[in-house]
């Protein structure tokens, strides 16, 4: 586990309602990568390094799972388990209404942006947290919102999981700051529907860069069909691959927008 967590260094914080442990990596603007189903793992940690490579302070929050432990599947079956049954701070079934949780991480990311400094802040959520980057521009300091494979909620698929609210005070940034969204998905990804993006692009317009995928760009994992874009179906033996092109734009979009 020591050696999964090589190079980072780690600290709790407490926004006064939940406390939740951050690794933390490089050095220069924020980014806040914010992991999916089972847990922080290693291939989310993989991202989170390729960007404090490209010059980026990156903090990785643990929300649930076992931080550090690799996938199975039984513990992404018991991690989705515990969301649905017991976690409070997350909105799995409605539309029009965000996480608990997104306030905490819009507080972490008024710390590290004090912290750390440059343009702003930069976020990306991976499945069930694949729409918080989009709650967390609220917070002014957050300036570059990442969805990839944005799952929530669950039984809604054209819906998005922030309020009206919300939405339209990202839609105002959006244009009064000159800011943009990315987002993410293989198109067979019956977790992330065409009408989730359908949605966003009818919001957004052309503000809303969407990077489709088939699933011939993933790599040969095969414990759940291709849904992970930035981490365990991301095909880097193809370094010039659909894949590999997707996640560099990601970091370069996260490199443009806080002035990395």
């Amino acid at each position: 586990m020591a050696d999964v967590f090589e190079g980072f260094s780690r600290f709790e914080f407490d926004d006064g309602r939940w406390s939740r442990s951050v690794w933390r990596m490089g050095a220069g603007p924020a980014v806040i990568v914010v992991h999916e189903i089972p847990g922080l793992h290693p291939g989310v940690l993989e991202f989170a390094r390729e960007v404090a490579a490209a010059g980026m302070s990156v903090f990785c929050p643990s929300l649930f799972g076992e931080p550090g432990r690799p996938v199975s599947r039984g513990y992404g079956a018991a991690s989705s388990l515990q969301i649905a049954c017991v976690r409070r701070e997350f909105n799995l079934w409605r539309g029009g209404k965000s996480s608990p949780i997104v306030d905490w991480l819009r507080a972490l990311a008024r710390q590290v942006h004090a912290e750390c400094g440059g343009k702003g802040v930069g976020a990306v959520g991976m499945c069930v947290t694949g729409g918080f980057a989009l709650a967390m521009m609220t917070e002014p300091c957050v300036v570059a919102p990442v969805l990839s494979q944005p799952s929530l909620p669950v039984t809604a698929k054209g819906d998005l999981d922030l309020s009206a609210e919300e939405l339209a005070c990202a839609k105002r940034r959006f244009e009064t700051e000159d800011l943009s969204l990315i987002a993410l998905r293989y198109k067979t990804d019956w977790h992330v529907q065409d009408g989730r993006f359908a949605r966003l692009k009818a919001e957004f317009g052309a503000r809303a860069e969407l990077i489709e995928l088939e699933d011939a760009d993933a790599n040969g994992y095969r414990v759940i069909p291709p849904h992970s874009v930035l981490t365990l179906h991301l095909d880097r033996d193809r370094p010039d691959g659909a894949g590999m092109a997707a996640a560099r734009r990601v970091v370069a979009f996260f490199r443009e927008r806080t002035g990395a």
